[in-house]
């Protein structure tokens, strides 16, 4: 009687193709709720900017999987995931090249020629807002050569409104806590309704493609330290949950499969520094935090998970030297 020897793989285990491009798809589908009512708020402008950034990024992927010598994979819905999280963190009226710059940054660079799917080590759509927002000095030669480029879309009185963290930072009045939760505008299509952006996460962990405790855990952290610095602060502490990237990071990023911790302790660890960070973040300025707290622990990954990993029963236990 023959018997198959079993064959050990290292995780993430997310690597056939119908796995993955089910799940992009999921994703997708996920980010449509958010998607409809920054439509509804923003009207064409949102619809320009999905469109610009669903284009680019697939064009992108295309020419650098050519480059490289690899087939196209549009199929597996990873680039179009990351060109409608990149639209998300912008304003509906941003300018098109901006957008479509972070995008190709996001897919070309993040993504691709960190070797693909799977082998980026920074979250693509954070790393290509993060990068046109810390240097626009080198782009603004694009704002002056293409400033007559920018199409005129109609009259959306909204999208000139302060973000809501920034109105709270500079003192102004700030609408109710259930506004704010349920469809707010104001400052990136992202973070126009924490309730839309909720029944994504929701779907995602119900499909069992995400963790529920990242989200969770990260919201939590949020909110207790807003309690504790409520005092100083004035400021309602589930206004800071509701307002800003939290949900969009919280449910859409920080649960990234590639770029997160696989051990149960390291998403726990991951979890509490990005909310830790949010807070301070937030503290030290109007700056949205949420992108840079992300981003920062997604490098610390490697080694979150290296303090965390379970230890392998085929490894030779270290027995100290007889002195």
């Amino acid at each position: 009687m023959s018997m198959t020897k079993p064959v050990y793989t290292p995780p993430p285990h997310l690597k056939a193709e119908p796995t993955v491009s089910h799940a992009m798809r999921d994703v997708f589908i996920a980010l449509l709720p958010v998607c409809a009512v920054a439509i509804y708020f923003y009207q064409f402008y949102a619809l320009f900017t999905f469109a610009v950034c669903l284009v680019t990024a697939a064009i992108t992927e295309v020419l650098f999987r050519y480059a490289r010598g690899k087939k196209a994979s549009l199929g597996d819905w990873s680039a179009l995931v990351t060109g409608l999280l990149v639209a998300l963190l912008f304003q509906a009226t941003v300018n098109w090249w901006t957008a479509a710059l972070a995008t190709f940054i996001a897919v070309g660079i993040a993504k691709e020629l960190m070797g693909g799917l799977g082998w980026n080590r920074l979250n693509p759509a954070l790393f290509g807002r993060v990068i046109v927002f810390l240097f626009p000095g080198l782009f603004a030669w694009l704002n002056t050569s293409m400033a007559g480029l920018q199409p005129y879309l109609g009259t959306v009185d909204v999208v000139t409104q302060a973000t809501p963290l920034a109105m709270m930072h500079q003192g102004m009045d700030i609408p109710g806590v259930l506004a704010g939760f349920v469809a707010l505008e104001g400052g990136a299509m992202g973070e126009v309704s924490p309730l839309a952006l909720l029944l994504g996460g929701i779907y995602l962990i119900y499909k069992q493609h995400i963790n529920w405790k990242v989200p969770a855990i990260i919201i939590g952290v949020v909110l207790v330290l807003s309690l504790i610095l409520y005092p100083v602060t004035g400021i309602n502490p589930l206004y800071q949950i509701f307002a800003g990237g939290i949900f969009i990071g919280a449910f859409f990023m920080a649960t990234d499969w590639v770029t997160s911790p696989i051990t149960e302790k390291g998403k726990i660890i991951f979890a509490i520094c990005i909310g830790i960070l949010i807070v301070v973040f937030r503290g030290i300025g109007p700056v949205e935090g949420v992108a840079f707290a992300i981003l920062i622990m997604n490098a610390f990954v490697p080694l979150i998970e290296k303090w965390t990993k379970r230890p392998s029963f085929s490894e030779p236990k270290q027995v100290p030297a007889k002195s």
